[in-house]
């Protein structure tokens, strides 16, 4: 047998080093629907973790209709956009995507992706290369998504332009460095709500920021698109904000309950995307499938029964706020259904994981890098789906589980 090679050497030994850290992920199986309860194995599992925020993924209407897209359009697009793959369920979603935004950003038009991380790479790289050479500035918030932040990264690389770090909760050195950039294009970067503390960005004030040193303003609202704003629109609506600097990321695999994302900005901001955007340019396009479900999923967040279950959403925040408290553990309140509990060290996240998991839940323990070290916590999130029994039980779960955590580790 041949010896190991030097880079699965390497491979293996960083990988036990991971584990000795208590920072090595697993993957676990699930054969059942997204939904709030999980086959995962030969267990049935209360999940308290996906982003299936309003409990679409699972909702019959729009399986039905992605029955029926695959009937109408097949399971392929064959191409990318530009070449033969757009489909006109393609273009309808866009247009239904970019009537979400009307009245916040003008002549808004939208772009379809497979995912957030290749609509956040194209937006962002292709953005930079509007500037000249070694003349842009990007203002990148800290807690960003990893999405962003190799966005960013590769903008930088390509372009050379310079990448600032800012607190999003305070804004003082963000506006110093602005007042003294001269660059031919400023983009600043940040997320609509931070996916691991469940809080929003101060899209209002960057915005006014923006106006005033004349910046673009790229909002990843991953986590508020279909959730925030009474139809459901995102941070745009809730904060009842206009202007044609904004570049719109929504996804659509998370409260929307299927798959992809979209851009959305100013036609012309739009358009030089698809000309110079390269991760749309070289993609497959998504199945017309999964873009004709969508419509109907846009259907029904816009419609009485989206705002039911963003109202039960609500409800169940409420409850959590006013009936959840601990004695160590520290609660992270948020007004989305994303509510952190930070755990602190590695061993207590996952041992309090593991303890859920034997109470019969799944909610896995986050671990740097995801998030800072001595931070590590559950993410919570609701679901639509969840009853307030459901929420209470898991409550009464949790606080007898904190004793018993705080005693093995402290």
């Amino acid at each position: 047998m041949a010896s190991t090679f030097n880079a699965l050497k390497l491979a293996e030994e960083q990988i036990a080093d991971l584990d000795q850290q208590l920072l090595k992920r697993k993957l676990r199986i699930t054969t059942s629907p997204c939904d709030t309860k999980a086959v995962v194995g030969d267990r049935e599992l209360k999940a308290f973790c996906s982003n299936d925020y309003l409990g679409l993924a699972s909702h019959a209407t729009i399986a039905k209709a992605l029955a029926e897209g695959a009937q109408k359009y097949g399971v392929g697009s064959g191409a990318s956009h530009l070449i033969s793959g757009h489909s006109i369920a393609h273009e309808l979603l866009e247009k239904r995507l970019a009537s979400f935004q009307d009245g916040h950003i003008p002549k808004a038009r939208a772009l379809f992706f497979s995912t957030g991380y290749l609509a956040n790479l194209t937006a962002i790289t292709g953005l930079m290369r509007l500037a000249p050479q070694n003349n842009a500035s990007i203002y990148s918030a800290k807690l960003n998504h990893a999405s962003l932040i190799d966005g960013v990264r590769l903008a930088s690389a390509q372009t050379h332009a310079t990448v600032t770090l800012f607190d999003h909760t305070k804004l003082d050195a963000l506006i110093e460095k602005l007042k003294k950039d001269t660059s031919a294009l400023k983009l600043i970067v940040v997320d609509g709500v931070f996916s691991m503390d469940g809080d929003l960005a101060p899209v209002k004030t960057l915005l006014a920021i923006a106006e005033e040193y004349d910046a673009l303003l790229l909002v990843d609202d991953a986590h508020g698109f279909g959730v925030l704003g009474k139809q459901g629109h995102g941070i745009l609506e809730l904060e009842n904000i206009s202007s044609d600097r904004i570049i719109y990321i929504g996804t659509l695999g998370k409260a929307a309950g299927v798959s992809g994302a979209f851009i959305c900005a100013q036609d012309t901001f739009i358009e030089w995307l698809v000309q110079k955007g390269r991760p749309y340019i070289y993609s497959t396009a998504t199945p017309p499938a999964i873009a004709h479900a969508l419509l109907k999923s846009l259907e029904i967040i816009e419609s009485d029964e989206g705002q039911a279950r963003r109202a039960h959403l609500h409800r169940l925040i409420d409850i959590w706020q006013q009936e959840m408290h601990f004695s160590r553990w520290e609660k992270i309140s948020s007004c989305t259904p994303i509510q952190p509990l930070i755990l602190g060290s590695n061993a207590n996240a996952l041992l309090t994981a593991q303890l859920l998991d034997e109470a019969g839940y799944w909610i896995p323990a986050i671990r740097p890098p995801t998030v800072p070290v001595g931070s590590s916590r559950l993410r919570i999130t609701f679901s639509a789906n969840h009853s307030e029994d459901d929420l209470r039980a898991l409550i009464n779960t949790l606080q007898m589980i904190e004793q018993h955590v705080i005693e093995k580790n402290g």
